[in-house]
């Protein structure tokens, strides 16, 4: 469906143009065994190899390109049933009966049937069934049905595309035969007719079915008597011999297109003219798009003959959400990522609510599902998510994430609650160690009402830049501040919240491989026993804050007690304890 495919020698490769409008190219190697290999060589039996593995591959990438354009459909109840308890893909059962169905419609319309219209006009009385007349009568029914064939089916428009694409076909090849440059605009000048195309062998496989047949016929006719039942029965045991010499006709039918290829002798253009004249059905003058298309599958060829070492590549194919998001979750499972992750990350680029995901059939065009397998690459490659989406959720807010920031964790929203809660009319809070400005944000935007100001501070210049477009994102008055802790800081305020690194550096090591890799080191390292800071808030805070004021703070687990020792010049402390009832927070009150 809208391309074409290309087999070389060791490789073979499809160009589909999708339903965006780009060309994507599939390409597989040929991986046939020694013993193939040989087969192939041997004359009459090379035909018939040949045309049994294009039959197979032909199929294959019919399905292949059906599913570019989504064509493909969900599975329904039966066929995953069938995969989960028969371990039958049923597609690819489909496929292969639509291709024995079809090599039966073809035995039944170009063998069955000429032979029963010969039978009306050779009766078996007449004497003169199974002679030359009678196959020469059943070739030319069958050449006749088989026109009348490709008339009615050019009366579809996909099939007339597709004779278009089999012109296109043939002037890439032809062209590139000439030696001329492949672009659309030389290819245009070539022929659309050529020696070896598959519509000339059909022709010659009639052409030697006369012969063969006859000679056959004439054999078990007047040698082995083997006709001498009634017209039913006669009719079964010729239909027999027939498909048993067809693999014959087929290896001789190959054998005659090899030889008359080889030459452009005009003493052989009449054996070629009947099959040129069919070519003229079945190719259709091409536009410069298919040429394209056309010329992209042979080059992908000639770089796969060429290089052993390419490596075969694949369509993007239209998946539905409902089932992309299947796909993504089975794939995050089995690389020991959570599922929700694939959720979230198809929901947001998506803008399907997680709750409608396995029910979505809205369909991902091939530039959607690309854009999401990159994504996806990237978490497997151990990105944390928010990064990968760029922005995250806090205390309702939409926050922008990335590598110099880290991602705020839920239970800093509960220091960014306590915050709040704390803030009287007028009071002036800082925030330390504000990273994306997250908490910062949610103050502002939460004690408006307050009439509160807030600063916020960071050591980092590349922080205070995502702080910054945080709160322009969210329409957030706040004043940002490049300060290492208090070091640049003036004045007092009411209310200071800091979440400060609390990690001990020997502990940093173990941490995931997804927080290690991407996210900044200097925002989690608190030093040697992860109070480091705590320290210098000990020691620093008290010159920043007005009598009364409070010095709010996150910890890491099991720290809590700790901290509270070294804030003996506090008037008191307070502990809370998060959603899992861990000593969590630190409240120290000048």
């Amino acid at each position: 469906m809208e391309g074409v495919m290309m087999r070389g020698k060791t490789a073979y490769a499809t160009a589909v143009r999708d339903p965006e409008g780009k060309i994507q190219v599939e390409s597989r190697r040929l991986h046939t065994s020694r013993r193939m290999r040989v087969i192939s060589k041997i004359p009459l039996v090379r035909g018939v190899v040949n045309f049994v593995s294009s039959l197979v591959i032909g199929s294959k990438i019919l399905m292949r390109s059906a599913e570019v354009y989504g064509d493909e459909g969900e599975p329904t109840k039966f066929e995953k049933w069938c995969l989960e308890k028969l371990h039958i893909n049923l597609m690819s059962a489909v496929s292969f009966f639509a291709t024995v169905l079809g090599v039966a419609l073809a035995v039944g319309l170009f063998i069955a049937l000429p032979m029963w219209l010969s039978n009306l006009f050779f009766s078996q009385e007449s004497g003169l069934r199974y002679s030359v007349a009678y196959n020469l009568t059943q070739g030319g029914l069958r050449l006749v049905i088989f026109i009348l064939y490709i008339i009615a089916i050019t009366a579809m428009k996909d099939i007339r595309r597709v004779f278009m694409y089999h012109g296109a076909e043939h002037k890439t090849i032809t062209c590139f035969e000439k030696g001329l440059p492949l672009t659309p605009e030389n290819a245009k000048t070539c022929s659309r007719i050529h020696d070896r195309c598959g519509t000339t062998f059909l022709f010659l496989v009639m052409a030697v079915s006369i012969v063969v047949f006859s000679v056959v016929n004439w054999v078990c006719d007047r040698y082995l008597n083997i006709f001498t039942y009634g017209e039913f029965l006669n009719f079964l045991i010729q239909f027999a011999i027939k498909l048993l010499f067809l693999p014959i006709v087929a290896g001789l039918s190959y054998e005659v297109l090899k030889l008359l290829a080889k030459s452009q002798s005009k003493f052989l253009l009449p054996f070629k003219a009947p099959g040129f004249a069919l070519q003229r059905l079945t190719t259709r003058e091409p536009d410069d798009e298919m040429l394209t298309v056309a010329i992209a599958a042979f080059q992908k060829v000639a770089e796969m003959d060429a290089d052993e070492k390419i490596p075969e590549q694949n369509f993007t194919v239209s998946k539905t959400v409902k089932r992309y998001t299947e796909d993504l979750k089975k794939l995050f499972a089995a690389s020991g990522i959570d599922e929700s992750d694939a959720e979230w990350l198809i929901s947001v680029s998506c803008s399907v609510p997680r709750s409608e995901l396995e029910t979505s059939e809205q369909l991902l065009l091939p530039s959607k599902v690309r854009q999401l397998d990159a994504l996806a690459g990237q978490r497997l490659n151990g990105k944390p998510l928010w990064y990968i989406l760029g922005t995250t959720e806090f205390y309702g807010y939409e926050i922008q994430v990335d590598s110099r920031v880290l991602i705020p964790r839920p239970e800093t929203e509960m220091l960014a609650e306590l915050a709040i809660k704390s803030a009287e009319e007028g009071d002036s809070i800082l925030d330390l160690c504000t990273g994306s400005g997250c908490i910062a944000v949610a103050i502002a935007k939460e004690a408006k009402d307050k009439n509160v100001t807030v600063d916020g501070a960071d050591i980092s210049a590349g922080a205070l830049q995502v702080a910054a477009e945080n709160s322009r994102r969210n329409e957030a008055d706040i004043r940002w501040i490049e300060s290492d802790l208090f070091e640049k800081i003036e004045g007092q305020y009411n209310i200071i919240v800091c979440n400060p690194p609390y990690i001990k550096h020997s502990d940093l090591a173990g941490l995931q491989r997804e927080i290690r890799a991407f996210e900044p080191m200097t925002a989690l390292d608190g030093g040697e026993d992860g109070l480091d800071f705590y320290r210098r808030l000990a020691k620093e805070a008290p010159e920043h804050l007005k009598p009364g004021g409070s010095l709010l703070m996150e910890c890491g687990a099991g720290q809590a007690q700790e901290i509270v020792r070294l804030f003996d010049r506090f008037e008191y402390t307070m502990i809370s304890r998060d959603l899992e009832g861990i000593e969590r927070f630190v409240r120290a009150v000048l």
